[in-house]
């Protein structure tokens, strides 16, 4: 099996309501419990973030596409692993999942 990182970008604003927070909690509980033993880690929502450039200097923000959020999965290709991204909570929020595949050295 090979290691997928799972990359969201976006997803919606912050919950307003404990209800809202706990509803949106409850479909990553699901997603990720459905993945099984392919979950390796289910990672964390990010927040602030930094862009340093080949320059040395260094920007608030993560550019225009800032990551929100990661995941590592297993899977047996980026096929797959794409196919497991289509289930991923963040797309109902508007967000993307970018599919990457962890290469061992």
């Amino acid at each position: 099996m090979t290691k997928y990182v799972l990359a969201y970008h976006g997803g919606g604003p912050m919950p307003e309501s404990a209800e809202e927070t706990e509803k949106i909690m409850a479909q990553w509980g699901a997603w990720f419990q459905g993945l099984g033993a392919s979950l390796v880690d289910p990672g964390n929502p990010l927040t602030q973030a930094r862009t340093v450039a080949s320059n040395g200097s260094a920007s608030d923000g993560g550019g225009v596409n800032p990551l929100t959020g990661y995941s590592i999965i297993n899977a047996d290709s980026i096929d797959a692993a794409v196919d497991v991204a289509k289930g991923c909570p963040v797309l109902a929020g508007g967000g993307n999942v970018e599919v990457a595949e962890a290469i061992e050295i």
